[in-house]
Formats: structure tokens, C-alpha cells, sequence
């Protein structure tokens, strides 16, 4: 007999304001893109938090990428959960709101995300390296997309190629 209940599939759509607020929420890595003074691409892992419609962001003293993003505040990034294939995409601009301190803007942020990442031993975590200087960035998105749920996009499927239908193909019982 064939399984026609599709609920693994989860919400095939873009998310509710809720939902990336939700989403944005819990410890989930940051891949964020910005320039080398080249014009290359230089792609990295970074923690985040999500707060008031911006990304805030706090590399160390020493990321190459903060140096990047100081120079040419240019940004792409994606968040994403891989076991549900949920993710935020956008582009925007990285605001250079400190530079390297001990003790600044960062420390409460970065309080938060310690917990957001680590659970409630976070903060033993971050609390040895609250002296080493850190940058704080805040992005704003220029563009935002959002994804959740095991299918397509509908924008991306193409009809009358012999296969199933978009209906079909994400059928849900």
C-alpha cells in the first residue's frame, strides 16, 4: 500500500513574519558572503541574531572578513536548517557599529547568542573571551526571501514536460 500522507513535507511556502522570527531565532549558523578588496568572494560561518529587521553580527579582532565587510559593506547571506531545508536568504549592507573593544555594544548580544547557540552553558563559553576584542556589524536586508517545507517554488517549475504536475508532484493528504 502507498503512503499518501505527505506531512513530512511540512508548509511548502515562504514563511510569516512569525515564522522568521521564530525561525531566526533559534542557534542556527549564518553563511555569510561579502568582498575582498580584490572584488573576490570570501564566504564564512558566523552566529547571528536577528533583531528589529536587522542581522547583527560580531566577528573577532582578528576576521579577515570583518576587515572585508569595513571596507565594502556589501552582503549576501543564508540561514538554513538542513533537516527541514527552511531558510532566509538576503542581500544587503553590514553597518560598521564598533570597532574592536572589550566591553562594548557586543557583550549583551553576543550573551544572547552564546545561550542561542550553546544552551545554558553558553555562557561558560563566551565568558573566558569577554576580554578579546570583538567588531559588532548590523545588516540590513535589501532583499529577503524565505523558504520552509520539502518542495518547490512554484516559480521554478516548468509545466507540459511530460512529468507530474506542480499540484501532483507536492500533493499533500
Amino acid at each position: 500500500m502507498t503512503e499518501t500522507n505527505e506531512s513530512w513535507r511540512g508548509k511548502v511556502r515562504a514563511m510569516t513574519a512569525e515564522e522568521v522570527d521564530e525561525f531566526l531565532g533559534l542557534g542556527i549558523n549564518m553563511y555569510l558572503a561579502c568582498l575582498t578588496p580584490d572584488g573576490s568572494p570570501y564566504v564564512t560561518v558566523c552566529w547571528h541574531e536577528w533583531r528589529d529587521g536587522h542581522f547583527w553580527i560580531i566577528p573577532r579582532q582578528r576576521s579577515r572578513w570583518a576587515d572585508y565587510l569595513a571596507n565594502d559593506p556589501r552582503v549576501s547571506l543564508v540561514v538554513e536548517q538542513p533537516n527541514t531545508l527552511a531558510k532566509v536568504r538576503s542581500r544587503g549592507h553590514a553597518e560598521l557599529v564598533e570597532r574592536p573593544n572589550i566591553g562594548g555594544q557586543w557583550v549583551p548580544i553576543a550573551t544572547r547568542m552564546s545561550v542561542r547557540y550553546l544552551g545554558e552553558n553558553g555562557p561558560k563559553y563566551l565568558e573566558p573571551t569577554l576580554r578579546q576584542p570583538r567588531w559588532l556589524f548590523r545588516v540590513t536586508p535589501d532583499t529577503f526571501e524565505t523558504w520552509q517545507g520539502v518542495g518547490w517554488a512554484r516559480r521554478y517549475w516548468v509545466e507540459d514536460t511530460g512529468g507530474a504536475s506542480y499540484e501532483e508532484a507536492h500533493a499533500s493528504t
